[in-house]
């Protein structure tokens, strides 16, 4: 009986839900800290940059354990495969702040530089769909 409630889509559906809301929430909490901002401060004062480069970010991490979900059978594959996927995202945004030297994105995103913010949603949007379609 018991074995036969773990194989119910609800609960399959549910318990994926809830191991991934758990990875965005670290994995958002891993983006503080390579930011020089404070993401949840600046967008309480209205920083729309910020809300643009961290929306992108939510959606990139969500998208990459999309295809996580899709592509492996455990739980554990899943975590996995996501979590590296999302360690590629912060690579991608430390290189992209490495090959614009003639501006800080961070900074830019702090003053509220929204062309510099939609940019950094777009390269983390963009590169999930990558990312996620290479995932095994």
């Amino acid at each position: 009986m018991l074995a036969d409630f773990w194989n119910y889509p609800v609960v399959i559906m549910t318990g994926y839900f809830s191991v991934v809301v758990l990875c965005l929430v670290l994995a958002m909490a891993l983006f503080e800290m390579v930011t020089r901002y404070k993401n949840w401060q600046e967008i309480k004062n209205g920083n729309m940059a910020v809300a643009f480069a961290t929306g992108g970010k939510i959606i990139g991490i969500c998208n990459i354990f999309r295809y996580s979900i899709e592509k492996n059978n455990t739980l554990l594959e899943m975590i996995g495969w996501g979590m590296f996927g999302f360690v590629l995202l912060i690579i991608a945004y430390l290189l992209y702040e490495f090959l614009t030297p003639a501006f800080k994105i961070d900074e830019e995103i702090e003053k509220d530089n929204r062309s510099v913010g939609f940019i950094s949603l777009t390269i983390s949007v963009g590169l999930s769909f990558v990312i996620g379609a290479s995932i095994s």
